[in-house]
């Protein structure tokens, strides 16, 4: 019988050519090449995955557009928790998603915080809905404005807020809540203010050109006076801090001095005018109310001297605008809020239209 006799050199060299023939032989492997899918996972898995799902589809020009979103992410959080914890023993997955539920929690939880509602005073709400949440003054900025260095302090009827030629305008700015104040000079009636308006507004203008000023006219409480009261200081350096909020300012101002322009073309003025004119032209005059007061303070002391301005101001009134309710000039540029600009506020028109003559 033949046979043949293996040596011990031929077993220890099939033994180290083992190894090279396993690495050169391909090996099918479920975990890399995927030939065998796993079992879908468990349902919280999916209804975690919709949750997300749905706080990324939520449109940006939703109003709760964050806050829906954080709360999204935050319940699909919570459902991955559990999925990794019950049903997949995921130590690390677990983990991870305990991370992001934590930092959801905490911006979801600042998203209402600044959506909590701010009450304003009953006093103060009626500024607040005429002046300011018609140009979307945040009410929690409205209630740092009102809530830091301002008071509110009261008039008896004939008691005096400022005399001319005496109280400094560069104490204060106050906006008259309730009551009627009555605005004089010399004795001569000007105009009235009613609730909801600036009570110096042009002096508040004329002391960012010029300091130390004294008020031009009188300005006597004709009832029961209550007023909003800024320390003119503080309120300067608290508007400096907020762009936003100094030019509502600016605008605010700008539009209350207007509207005492009408009162001084138009005594009869009285509230429910006054309010139908905030959506209607704004201009009336080239003429300022400082460049107003300052003619009739260099006027000379007798009544011939405010009668003479006083018809001059008619005058003109009645070339520029028959009524406040006419119609502007389409040549009318955009109205600028700053004192200086006034000399700018109309386009050179040609030689042949009608010219107004200036006041002496």
């Amino acid at each position: 019988m033949n046979y043949t006799e293996s040596s011990p050199l031929t077993e220890s060299t099939a033994i180290d050519f083992t190894p090279e023939l396993e690495s050169i032989i391909p090996v099918p492997s479920n975990e890399t090449t995927c030939q065998n899918w796993r079992e879908i996972h468990h349902l919280v898995f999916h209804v975690a995955n919709i949750f997300f799902t749905i706080g990324l589809v939520i449109p940006t020009t939703l109003h709760l557009h964050m806050i829906l979103l954080r709360g999204m992410l935050t319940i699909g959080c919570t459902l991955y928790i559990v999925w990794a914890t019950l049903y997949r023993c995921a130590l690390d997955i677990m983990i991870w998603n305990s991370v992001f539920l934590g930092v959801n929690i905490l911006h979801l939880s600042y998203l209402l915080y600044k959506k909590r509602p701010v009450k304003i005073e009953k006093e103060l709400s009626g500024i607040y809905r005429r002046l300011f949440e018609p140009l979307r003054v945040p009410p929690d900025l409205f209630k740092r404005l009102t809530g830091q260095f301002c008071m509110i302090q009261t008039l008896k009827k004939g008691q005096t807020y400022a005399a001319e030629d005496k109280t400094s305008v560069d104490d204060r700015l106050s906006i008259l809540l309730k009551g009627k104040m009555k605005v004089s000079y010399r004795g001569h009636f000007l105009h009235n203010i009613y609730p909801c308006a600036f009570i110096d507004s042009p002096e508040f203008r004329s002391t960012q050109m010029h300091k130390g000023e004294k008020f031009q006219v009188t300005i006597i409480a004709d009832d029961n006076c209550r007023f909003l009261c800024w320390s003119r200081e503080r309120l300067t350096y608290f508007l400096e801090s907020e762009p936003f909020l100094y030019e509502i300012f600016r605008y605010l101002i700008g539009k209350d001095i207007t509207n005492k322009l009408y009162s001084l073309n138009d005594p009869t003025l009285n509230d429910k005018k006054a309010k139908k004119l905030e959506h209607q032209l704004s201009l009336c005059t080239q003429i300022s109310m400082l460049e107003m007061r300052n003619s009739i303070a260099s006027s000379s002391d007798s009544d011939d001297g405010l009668h003479q301005f006083l018809r001059g101001t008619s005058s003109m009134s009645s070339l520029h605008v028959p009524s406040p309710h006419q119609r502007g000039s389409t040549k009318m540029k955009p109205i600028e809020e700053g004192v200086e600009d006034d000399d700018e506020v109309f386009e050179p028109v040609s030689p042949n239209a009608l010219k107004v003559h200036q006041l002496p």
